[in-house]
């Protein structure tokens, strides 16, 4: 499903909640101490998504290391990696690219239904995405828009972290969202953040992608690498 809606240099692995028991007896040890602290359910979700990671990795050729959480909980990865990891109900899922290739990556999947009452007034930035979400709504209800929203929104925060270790809220982040001219349930969207750029070289417009398969949504926003001089 990611591989959908990622850039062609990364590699991804995805799996579904009936491998979470195997891949919790599979864990390293570094791993394992910390899946120990957590609820059953999330410990499941994750070790998939590490188990997933792992599987990524060695289609960059690189072998199986322990993705552990540093700042933020975001993961670690190893020397010239990025990546991303996501799961929902029913499925985990993972994005790994050499960073030569991507400056950053960041994945994201929801259940394809609408957020709740209220909930999309919270995460849009202003009136004039909400308005933008609302009439797309109208037109082709058979979209959660709301949804993709709110995923891409994830997709950019995961793909903005790694870059400046600064938070980012649903707020900071104005996305517009478009639909693909052929019919299909996908399309890109355009993200400009509200707010500086960290270290002054990140970047604050962030060009993603978005597709609906089957119950899920899926949203990727991956970051070209500088062109070498």
């Amino acid at each position: 499903m990611l591989a959908r809606v990622v850039h062609a240099a990364c590699r991804t692995v995805e799996a579904d909640e009936t491998c979470d028991t195997g891949h919790l007896a599979a864990l390293p040890p570094e791993e394992a101490a910390l899946a120990a602290l957590l609820p059953e359910r999330r410990a499941g979700e994750f070790a998939a998504a590490r188990a997933c990671a792992r599987a990524a990795l060695g289609g960059l050729g690189l072998p199986p290391v322990a993705i552990l959480p540093g700042v933020r909980g975001a993961p670690g990865w190893p020397p010239g990696v990025v990546g991303s990891l996501t799961h929902c109900t029913g499925y985990r899922g993972a994005t790994v690219a050499r960073r030569r290739d991507l400056l950053a990556v960041g994945v994201d999947a929801e259940p394809a239904v609408r957020l709740r009452p209220g909930v999309l007034e919270r995460v849009c930035s202003g009136d004039r995405e909400l308005r933008s979400v609302r009439e797309l709504l109208a037109r082709a209800p058979q979209v959660p828009w709301d949804k993709v929203l709110f995923s891409a929104k994830e997709s950019v925060y995961k793909a903005w972290f790694p870059l400046t270790l600064r938070r980012l809220g649903f707020r900071d982040a104005e996305v517009v969202l478009g639909q693909s001219w052929d019919g299909r349930a996908d399309g890109g969207f355009r993200a400009r953040l509200r707010v500086g750029p960290g270290d002054g070289n990140s970047p604050t417009d962030f060009d993603g992608r978005w597709a609906l398969l089957g119950s899920l949504v899926a949203t990727a926003v991956c970051v070209p690498a500088a062109p070498g001089p």
